[in-house]
């Protein structure tokens, strides 16, 4: 198998495309590199962990600073009652699997929804989908709960009711600075939501990143649309690590991770099945975009309200 083709890059290696007249014309190895990984995470964690942190070390060793997993990267169980049982505390042994990891490999780690039992969880019995973010020390810098809940019945894909095991989390992450720029985390079906990406996008970020399980109907309708949607709206870099094929017999997922540049250009792509993809994070192009089309100098608060307040 060719290098590109193990690693899934896709469009001139994962540098970003733009149109001729907003073309920067600084050296493309100067700028952060960041990887994706797409898995097919089972019930098994510890393979599920070995699988990942395979990735990861490879991420490393290409020169990426910080390498995006998707969400249920730790599992993906059968049942509810299956995904109460294999949760942990943050303080358990699987994060600290990932933070020796993360101190090991020298980079960022972005673990997109660890099923996490949090300190009600002798009160609700139930857990929080939590998006952590870890240094390249090792240490929690950020952690995002999962505002919105995918309750949803979409007919050819099964229903889903991730509220039976999980609480939704009670407010937004402000952007956190990384090697690569400011990163605001969210997770999968926050994507449908426009009003969370715009105000991360207002209190500073330059990259979103969604951390997905996306299903076999609604990802070929939605996925792509919805990530492209998300990064042109807010003139952000999008970063979409998911989950691939099946995970056992009661669920599968669509895949097709990708890196999306402010301008709606799909700058890389995984290809079928685990792997990862590489994409070089331009700040200088996201803010003269930002500088020559200044949607948010534009927006109207007067006449819709400002994000997070209510209309007066």
């Amino acid at each position: 198998m060719t290098f590109e083709a193990r690693i899934g890059l896709a469009e001139e290696n994962g540098f970003s495309l733009r149109p001729r007249a907003m073309a920067i014309f600084s050296s493309s190895w100067e700028l952060p590199l960041v990887a994706v990984c797409q898995v097919t995470s089972t019930p098994d964690k510890q393979q599920n962990f070995k699988t990942c942190a395979e990735l990861v070390r490879e991420a490393a060793r290409l020169g990426a600073c910080l390498a995006f997993l998707p969400e249920a990267f730790d599992f993906v169980a059968r049942d509810p009652a299956e995904t109460l049982r294999l949760s942990e505390p943050l303080d358990g042994n699987l994060l600290g699997g990932y933070t020796q990891l993360a101190r090991e490999c020298g980079l960022w780690l972005s673990l997109g929804g660890f099923h996490e039992r949090g300190q009600d969880w002798e009160q609700t019995q139930k857990i929080y989908n939590c998006h952590v973010l870890l240094d390249n020390k090792g240490s929690v810098v950020a952690t995002y709960r999962k505002t919105h809940l995918c309750d949803v019945e979409i007919p050819g894909q099964g229903p889903m009711r991730e509220s039976n095991s999980t609480i939704p989390g009670p407010s937004l992450e402000s952007p956190v600075s990384t090697p690569a720029g400011k990163i605001g985390l969210a997770i999968c079906y926050d994507m449908r939501f426009p009003e969370l990406s715009l105000a991360l996008a207002q209190a500073g970020a330059e990259i979103l990143t969604y951390p997905s399980a996306f299903g076999s109907v609604t990802g070929p309708a939605h996925w792509e649309v919805l990530l492209r949607a998300r990064a042109i709206e807010t003139q952000c870099y999008v970063v979409a690590a998911a989950q691939c094929g099946r995970h056992h017999e009661k669920r599968a997922s669509y895949g097709h991770s990708m890196v999306v540049d402010p301008w709606g250009t799909v700058v890389a792509r995984c290809s079928e099945g685990p792997g990862l993809c590489l994409a070089r994070i331009d700040l200088s192009y996201l803010r003269q975009l930002r500088q020559q089309l200044p949607v948010f100098q534009h927006r109207r608060p007067d006449l819709y309200g400002s994000l997070g307040h209510p209309r007066s």
